[in-house]
């Protein structure tokens, strides 16, 4: 079995519709050593596929085929163009072949789709785009997918959420091998922060749950409206007419969410807005959202979203 301190060989998947940036920038990443390292030090990247692969307005062609994923120390996935296609099944079955003969595998964003098909996300925690995570949870119920979180790391196998998420993942893959002062001297060459937690939060409270004719639409608009109210479960099923059992079922079917989770969720996302776009106090803020105090407001803000609201305001404030 190979083990972290021996990892030099990075193999980097390229089969099926994929989205150039997530590829480029792992490419990119790994193949330019720092200054301080010499490249027979650094890693050694070969992109494999089973032959030329279109990539946007860009065709590839891979020098090694996707057999080769199983020799390799790291795997990585980069993310598929549309998680409606199933991933190919030469694809699954090399990440397969390749965890059992002991690489580390990681997925860049949606490439975490091709990992559930092969097996490797049951049983560990796992995320994706926030946009995603819903289908991810449907599709591997055994997996625990996290949509709050930039990247995850089970050890042998590591799953990332967006573009910007992507690329903390490889500064993390980069951290365990080399230390963090090599990690930070990447990262300042691609002049970013040198490191983001991976339980750091998306910055993306779960979306407006499905709009349309649904069942739901009138309650959910409803509730909306009133935020700034102390509104419980007996309230939102008084008004859509129905017990609070068969209300948190029905919630549960359209927005994956029990209507307390929900109402939390809406109100965090008006705390973001009115933290972007206003000068509002704290104290005010959490008025406005129902959450009544700025103590409560700091506690479910951070909870969700990884970071306290001053914090988060400091970073999104939209300048006047």
């Amino acid at each position: 079995m190979r083990t972290l301190s021996d990892m030099h060989t990075i193999a980097i998947a390229t089969a099926g519709h994929l989205l150039h940036f997530e590829l480029a920038v792992a490419y990119e990443i790994f193949r330019t050593p720092p200054e301080e390292l010499t490249r027979e030090d650094w890693y050694d990247v070969q992109l494999c596929g089973p032959g030329l692969v279109d990539i946007g307005p860009f065709s590839l062609a891979p020098e090694y085929g996707l057999e080769q994923l199983a020799t390799a120390d790291t795997v990585l996935v980069p993310a598929c163009a549309d998680v409606d296609v199933p991933p190919p099944a030469d694809l699954v079955d090399a990440i397969r072949a390749a965890h059992d003969a002991g690489a580390r595998i990681a997925s860049l964003c949606t490439g975490a789709f091709a990992l559930g098909a092969a097996g490797l996300l049951d049983g560990r925690r796992a995320t994706t785009h926030w946009a995603h995570t819903a289908e991810l949870t449907t599709r591997h119920p055994e997996a625990t997918v996290d949509p709050d979180v930039l990247y995850t790391d089970n050890g042998s196998v590591l799953t990332a959420a967006g573009k910007a998420a992507a690329v903390d993942l490889c500064i993390h893959l980069i951290h365990l091998d080399h230390g963090a002062i090599i990690a930070n001297t990447v990262a300042r060459r691609l002049v970013m922060p040198p490191h983001r937690p991976g339980g750091q939060a998306q910055f993306v409270a779960t979306p407006m749950q499905p709009s349309g004719d649904h069942h739901l639409a009138g309650v959910i608009a409803w509730a909306q409206q009133r935020l700034d109210q102390p509104l419980t479960v007996t309230d939102l099923a008084k008004q859509a007419s129905m017990s609070t059992r068969n209300l948190g079922r029905q919630f549960h079917a359209v927005t994956g969410q029990t209507p307390l989770q929900w109402l939390l969720t809406q109100r965090v996302r008006r705390a973001q807005e009115l933290l972007e776009s206003t000068t509002d106090s704290i104290d005010s803020v959490a008025t406005a959202t129902g959450m009544g105090t700025a103590t409560t407001l700091r506690r479910q803000f951070k909870r969700v979203v990884g970071v306290p609201p001053d914090t988060y305001r400091r970073t999104f404030r939209t300048p006047a």
